[in-house]
């Protein structure tokens, strides 16, 4: 290989795998704001409907209102509310309902044949009990019921999202529904868009990528070795900028990696640890398999110092931050080398999803790093919901470190850096002060932040 193509090569190859990352990221950004707007529409759409229904079922209960208010309970008067009702419609699909509350259906405008049959046992597809959920729903003062049911424009069985209230002197429960299959049809549709849009844009980038190609070849044939200095000194230039590239991106993975799996893994090691400690205080001989277990946490440990961890805790969303914290302080104090302890001030209230996650993180890069380096006997962590912000403070008793010196050491204080990132992304402030006395990580969140949020 001449010196031409050689530098022909060093020039093409870095430019068809930016190309190609390119191609990557942009085939995963339209991926993902596909996923967003499906959910989006989703839930537009759902929102609607329910407002629909209930609008509808209103409308249904005060065209019988003037009879069941006017407390006459005989044949005549119940036929009569039941005539109102099956008169009712919308649509191809819009139809009301009438069940008694033992399940027997005492008006159905599109399925005549239902009329006088007790369906407490149906079921649907998927094995819910329909009319049991149904009245269940009524029972408890109206709601929204998901289930399938038989349509009848196309007498296909779809999902339909129905709505039901009682009128419980008649015994009676009424309700509607509106099918949901035209969902799907319309995110099916979104797919078919995203395929499309992300086939184009390969093809754009595939033709840019040839253009390149050709562009940089036609200049390599053309150069000589009267500009090999200059040949040489832009592909220096290029190994800087690509170098420079490869340390930032290995910086953001070193920070998003240190920020996940460590905690992870942690925590499983402790629950591991106390497992086994527990059996052994118990006389008990732990299983080879736990010994295995921690090998294989202490080398994964070993291997990977941070991971993305960028979907959301599940204890966030079942528990919420208070009861997370604590549950996160009870495990940490399971492992019994330092005392956990939480604390709450003010009133509790729900946090955006983003500073929950954030103040969640922060905790546990906290705790990894007690546990690893305070040598400390207590920790507290301090959750307080001010009138004008939300404050994190975890403190331990350890030996304390240099925070400035551990900040300007870029080998070190990822954790403390990552935390510092997390907290400013959300509008709010870091704090740390250690010495001899200890070590205290406070986060502030101000009102404006939470609502921006």
């Amino acid at each position: 290989m001449n010196l031409r193509t050689k530098i022909v090569a060093l020039a093409v190859a870095p430019l068809l795998v930016a190309l190609v990352l390119v191609a990557l990221a942009v085939r995963h950004q339209e991926r993902d704001l596909a996923q967003r707007e499906r959910a989006l529409i989703e839930l537009t759409y759902m929102a609607q409907r329910r407002s629909e229904l209930r609008s509808y079922v209103e409308l249904a209960v005060s065209t019988v209102r003037p009879l069941y208010d006017a407390g006459l309970d005989d044949e005549a008067t119940r036929t009569e509310a039941l005539r109102r009702l099956a008169a009712l419609d919308y649509g191809d699909d819009g139809y009301f309902f009438v069940y008694d509350l033992q399940g027997r259906s005492l008006m159905h405008s599109r399925q005549p044949d239902l009329v006088g049959r007790n369906l407490w046992e149906l079921r649907d597809s998927q094995g819910r009990f329909t009319i049991q959920d149904l009245l269940a729903r009524a029972r408890e003062g109206g709601g929204y019921v998901e289930y399938q049911w038989r349509k009848p424009s196309s007498a296909q069985t779809a999902p339909k999202l129905g709505y039901v209230t009682v009128l419980p002197r008649w015994n009676w429960m009424v309700g509607t529904g509106l099918y949901l299959d035209d969902i799907e049809a319309t995110k099916q549709a979104l797919d078919r868009q995203v395929s499309l849009n992300v086939t184009t844009t390969m093809l754009w980038i595939a033709g840019i990528a040839a253009l390149c190609l050709g562009v940089v070849s036609a200049a390599g044939l053309l150069l000589n070795l009267s500009e090999h200095r200059v040949a040489e000194a832009k592909l220096r230039l290029l190994a800087r900028q690509v170098v420079q590239s490869q340390e930032e991106e290995r910086g953001h993975l070193a920070r998003e990696l240190h920020d996940g799996t460590s905690q992870t893994l942690v925590s499983a090691k402790l629950l591991i640890e106390s497992a086994v400690d527990t059996l052994e205080r118990a006389q008990q001989n732990a299983p080879p398999a736990l010994g295995k277990a921690l090998q294989r946490l202490n080398e994964s440990l070993a291997e990977v110092r941070r991971i993305s961890h960028r979907l959301r805790p599940a204890l966030l969303d079942t528990l919420g931050l208070p009861a997370a914290l604590e549950r996160l302080a009870a495990e940490f104090d399971d492992e019994g080398a330092v005392d956990a302890a939480v604390a709450f001030e003010g009133l509790p209230r729900e946090l955006p999803e983003d500073v929950k996650t954030a103040l969640f993180r922060v905790t546990q890069e906290a705790l990894t790093n007690v546990r690893k380096h305070a040598r400390a006997r207590q920790v507290r962590i301090a959750l307080d919901f001010a009138e004008d912000r939300v404050r994190l403070e975890v403190a331990d008793d350890g030996v304390g470190f240099d925070v400035e010196a551990m900040q300007l050491d870029p080998k070190l204080g990822i954790g403390l850096r990552n935390m510092r990132e997390r907290v400013a992304s959300i509008g709010g402030r870091l704090e740390m002060r250690s010495g001899d006395g200890g070590t205290t990580v406070a986060a502030d969140v101000p009102v404006h932040s939470l609502e921006a949020a």
